[in-house]
């Protein structure tokens, strides 16, 4: 017998495709991976899904309405805020109500609870519950309402910089970090004063939302992200001195 040869993926897709093994989904020969979809937010707007991961608009999180929560066993407590999936109705196994070749992106954006939707997203089922624009993309309206899907892990290819909004108060900083392009999710932050030698790492507060307790009023900010991938950016002063709470500030970099 020769020797056992991985054969090279990125190593957001390995650890997610051992995740997903050891989470109890098989996994497909071309890559896909089974789970079961339904909706939610009918009677919302499509861009008030943000949730759990704490965004408070998703158009103005650069993800538009194609967006799902996600079960306990994918969100990883909030590690997936941000990730991409594509995601395809399975036709054979629910002709009556999946489309036909028919697929949709979606952005985690949300978390899905346990003993929610009949119990799908409880562990350690993979279950998205999605915007009702994007569920209507791969599936009928009907009476059912869950259908089972085939999804995997794509790049997230986003319009313009990384954004960082920031929240908070006096020297406690809290910022919103979106628009992520890439692997989507970001594993590690740190922050950087004008007046700072060096860079502070910063702690998950929720979501996407990332905080320090050091005060950098009347500074210039940078930020250094570490995606799940191991991709690191660096964003040198893309906050003013002049900031205050609330705004949002664009970069001029993205994660590709």
């Amino acid at each position: 017998m020769g020797p056992f040869i991985i054969p090279f993926v990125k190593v957001w897709q390995l650890f997610f495709i051992v995740a997903t093994i050891f989470g109890g989904v098989n996994a497909q020969v071309n890559g896909w991976f089974n789970a079961h979809a339904t909706f939610y937010g009918a009677d919302q707007s499509p861009f008030s899904l943000g949730g759990a991961c704490g965004y408070d608009n998703t158009l103005h999180a650069g993800f538009g309405a194609n967006t799902a929560a996600l079960s306990g066993a994918l969100f990883r407590d909030g590690e997936a805020c941000g990730a991409c999936y594509q995601l395809r109705c399975d036709y054979p196994a629910d002709p009556k109500w999946c489309l036909r070749r028919a697929g949709v992106t979606i952005t985690a954006t949300n978390f899905c609870p346990s003993n929610n939707n009949g119990g799908w997203c409880n562990p350690p089922h993979h279950h998205f519950d999605m915007s009702l624009p994007a569920f209507l993309r791969i599936a009928r309206h009907g009476d059912e309402g869950i259908v089972p899907v085939l999804y995997r892990r794509v790049p997230c290819k986003r319009r313009g910089g990384v954004r960082f909004t920031l929240k908070g108060q006096s020297s406690f900083n809290m910022v919103m970090i979106t628009n992520v392009g890439g692997s989507g999710n970001v594993k590690a932050a740190w922050i950087r004063g004008s007046r700072t030698r060096t860079w502070l790492p910063m702690n998950r507060n929720w979501g996407a939302n990332w905080q320090s307790s050091i005060d950098l009023r009347n500074q210039r900010m940078s930020f250094k992200l570490t995606l799940v991938d191991g991709k690191t950016l660096e964003f040198l002063n893309v906050v003013p001195s002049t900031w205050k709470f609330g705004q949002t500030f664009a970069s001029t970099r993205q994660f590709f």
